[in-house]
């Protein structure tokens, strides 16, 4: 981004005149969702119970979010996980520290977001639905959709509503262009197994906000919102 450079004239005082009031521009005022975030997140805890603590927290980028619904876990010994099998080019974020995303391309059609956490290497949160909050217009534009409930439900379409890409990939979510914050209250919860998996699939690391209307899936034995 660059700056307009004010020029000093000469020594004699300039004549009266009527000028327009010149207005700062948008993108050079302070931008309140590129601040860090709120509370820290507990990133250390291992996959299954990052998962459950990330239901009800608040996830925005560059201002556009809302609530955390619906997340999946994967750790270095699950043969479901992109981890599973070692450190690759394309699963490297998972390697790193905690606290950073992990964006990778599904079946070669969309983007999911994942938040790398753990006291070890290889593990990562998927987060597979929203709650819409703020920036509904910018979501509906992006999706091509009116329906509120289906904006964020499932990975591809979080990620394609928040503006989420290959760009994010090795990101620190706790700055910007993320915004995150923990639950403000305890969420009750569900648990089930995960969606589309052909390794791994009976282990129960699917976790959901009970009688959420914004899941990607009802959980089974759950009645509808």
């Amino acid at each position: 981004m660059s700056r307009a450079e004010g020029r000093v004239g000469g020594t004699q005082s300039p004549a009266p005149c009527s000028c327009r009031q010149i207005r700062p521009r948008a993108a050079d005022l302070p931008n309140p969702h590129n601040a860090r975030s709120g509370p820290r997140l507990p990133f250390e805890r291992v996959p299954e119970a990052f998962a459950q603590a990330l239901i009800g927290a608040t996830l925005r980028v560059d201002g556009v979010g809302g609530v955390i619904v619906e997340t999946e876990a994967y750790d270095a010994d699950d043969p479901a996980s992109h981890s599973f099998s070692g450190l690759t080019r394309r699963n490297a974020a998972m390697f790193g520290p905690a606290g950073r995303a992990y964006v990778y391309r599904s079946h070669g059609l969309h983007w999911c977001f994942n938040i790398v956490c753990g006291p070890r290497p290889g593990g990562a949160v998927l987060i597979r639905a929203l709650e819409p909050r703020e920036g509904l217009e910018v979501m509906r534009r992006r999706r091509g959709t009116e329906d509120l409930a289906r904006l964020c439900a499932g990975p591809g379409r979080l990620c394609q509503a928040l503006g989420i890409g290959p760009e994010h990939d090795h990101a620190p979510v706790e700055v910007a262009p993320f915004w995150m914050s923990p639950p403000t209250e305890p969420r009750p919860g569900v648990r089930g197994v995960r969606i589309g998996l052909s390794k791994g699939a009976e282990r129960p690391l699917r976790f959901g906000l009970a009688g959420s209307a914004f899941l990607s899936r009802r959980f089974p034995g759950q009645p509808p919102p």
